[in-house]
């Protein structure tokens, strides 16, 4: 009894000095930071996890999971950490690559026959390393709109692909593609006839002792310890329902916690290895590393020691102040994420937030690296929340001439209501119906059942269209009519799902 006292002694001791031997913005500010910090951006609850030289430094929340129950967000809160999944889908595969179960050159149409791009050339050229590393040749988010929280199944998703013209040559811009990581997923099936839900399970989350985390809307929806998705309209908070992205999971579904993400960069910064076991062979990791895009060059005032921005498997890499960078971000409806990676000073940072309407936990990552660099103090949070509230501000401003001019125009009647109602059609996402109810025009789409577009005319040739739910948008849909009649209607979404246009044309 005495010998185990003395030892809980002795590494409470061993914590205590290695605390005391990180920056002072870490052992003397960064709880006040952060809690002051979210109040500034709305942030209902955060969390940080940091590992610095293999110790466990921070893993703890910040505010509430919910505004109605005041739940205090713990270590053990969940978050979803969206496309930070991509790491683990890309670690999934370089595993098998390594095991020589698959090479990452193979095409992708020798495994998935069903797998199909806009013509038979670029079909057959497609390798898992270009699903990986977002090199086929689409814009960032191309597709998004019909792939992101429909009711599709993963192979319509991956078939859905041919749809979709590329927007840059192939292997010559770097484009993210999620749907690209939905057919990596499939290639896991079927190389192992294992569920990627299972696969990530069996060779992650068990061995890591992630034990809160999950891969489906059901777990996170049940759990009693998990954030609500949050966003801000019209400088208000609005509560969220949780995106049910099962379909599109080996993109994008995991749910994480602090305590859980520190176990996942200790793997990360120890190559491989996790309480003295190695979990996956150190060339494994080194294989995500390497880089196969370039996402462009990221010099800028902010950021003057940033350099270049690289792509490997399922992560991205830069430069800073001499040091590099590996790391994801994640975004789904109500959170946006972070994790990081320093290994040249054995640093691993995470940072988890319940709004999808903020910077603050990319300006909180980069807070903490540079104290780490010891670099001089900045404050990033009300740096970033400059540029934020600019942006915010005219959007605001153009919301309300958008309102006020819509509230100005003629109400429609159900006699020339008729002439927008029916069924319309996009090559890329399928079916729409517009239909006049209760003295208003709604959209209503095929593969999102769960979202609605309320239409009010702007002009004799323009909708106002309000998005429910909200983050979806508000955004003027211009359309054509034909011989008095409506022909066709231009769709678009918040940038955050889709940058393209989507022009709908009447049955």
């Amino acid at each position: 009894m005495k010998k185990t006292l003395l030892h809980v002694l002795y590494v409470l001791a061993v914590a205590q000095n290695n605390f005391a031997q990180q920056p002072a913005f870490i052992t003397d500010s960064l709880d006040a930071y952060v809690q002051r910090e979210i109040k500034r951006w709305q942030i209902p609850g955060a969390a940080i996890a940091i590992v610095k030289d293999n110790d466990v430094v921070v893993a703890k929340g910040y505010g509430v999971t919910d505004l109605e129950t005041n739940q205090p967000v713990d270590g053990n809160t969940l978050f979803m950490i969206a496309s930070n999944t991509k790491i683990f889908t890309g670690t999934s595969l370089a595993l098998l690559h390594h095991q020589k179960r698959l090479s990452l050159d193979d095409k992708v149409v020798s495994y998935l026959p069903y797998f199909k791009m806009y013509n038979d050339t670029l079909t057959q050229m497609v390798t898992i390393e270009d699903l990986l590393s977002h090199r086929m040749g689409f814009e960032t988010f191309q597709g998004d709109f019909y792939n992101w929280y429909n009711n599709a199944t993963r192979q319509e998703i991956i078939k859905n692909i041919a749809k979709n013209k590329p927007a840059y040559q192939f292997r010559d811009t770097w484009g993210y593609c999620n749907a690209g990581f939905v057919a990596a997923g499939e290639i896991l099936q079927t190389v192992t006839d294992t569920s990627w839900e299972d696969f990530i399970q069996h060779r992650f989350f068990t061995p890591l002792g992630m034990y809160r985390s999950s891969t489906t809307n059901a777990k996170i929806s049940a759990d009693k310890n998990a954030c609500k998705p949050y966003t801000i309209f019209q400088n208000k908070l609005v509560k969220l329902n949780y995106d049910n992205i099962d379909n599109i999971g080996p993109c994008a579904s995991i749910n994480s916690c602090a305590n859980d993400l520190t176990n996942w960069m200790h793997l990360q910064l120890n190559k491989g290895k996790f309480n003295g076991v190695q979990i996956f062979p150190a060339e494994v990791i080194d294989e995500t590393r390497q880089p196969r895009s370039i996402e462009g060059r990221s010099a800028s005032p902010l950021f003057p020691s940033k350099h270049y921005d690289l792509y490997g498997l399922g992560i991205g890499m830069n430069d800073y102040n001499g040091k590099e960078m590996l790391w994801h971000t994640g975004g789904a409806d109500g959170f946006v994420t972070t994790v990081c990676f320093v290994p040249e000073i054995n640093l691993g940072v995470a940072v988890l937030t319940n709004t999808d309407a903020n910077y603050f936990f990319l300006a909180a990552l980069y807070q903490i690296i540079e104290a780490y660099l010891n670099m001089p103090y900045r404050n990033m949070s009300a740096i970033f929340y400059t540029f934020y509230e600019r942006n915010t501000n005219n959007t605001n401003e153009q919301l309300q001439k958008w309102f006020e001019q819509a509230a100005t125009y003629k109400p429609l009647t159900k006699q020339t209501a008729e002439q927008f109602t029916g069924k319309y059609y996009n090559g890329v996402y399928g079916d729409m119906h517009i239909q006049f109810e209760n003295g208003k025009l709604n959209m209503y789409f095929e593969h999102h059942p769960q979202l609605t577009g309320q239409l009010q005319m702007l002009t004799d040739s323009s909708f106002l269209c309000r998005y429910d739910p909200v983050n979806w948008g508000v955004k003027e849909l211009p359309f054509t009519l034909k011989n008095g009649e409506m022909n066709s209607i231009s769709v678009t979404v918040n940038d955050f799902i889709d940058f393209g246009v989507y022009e709908f044309i009447k049955r």
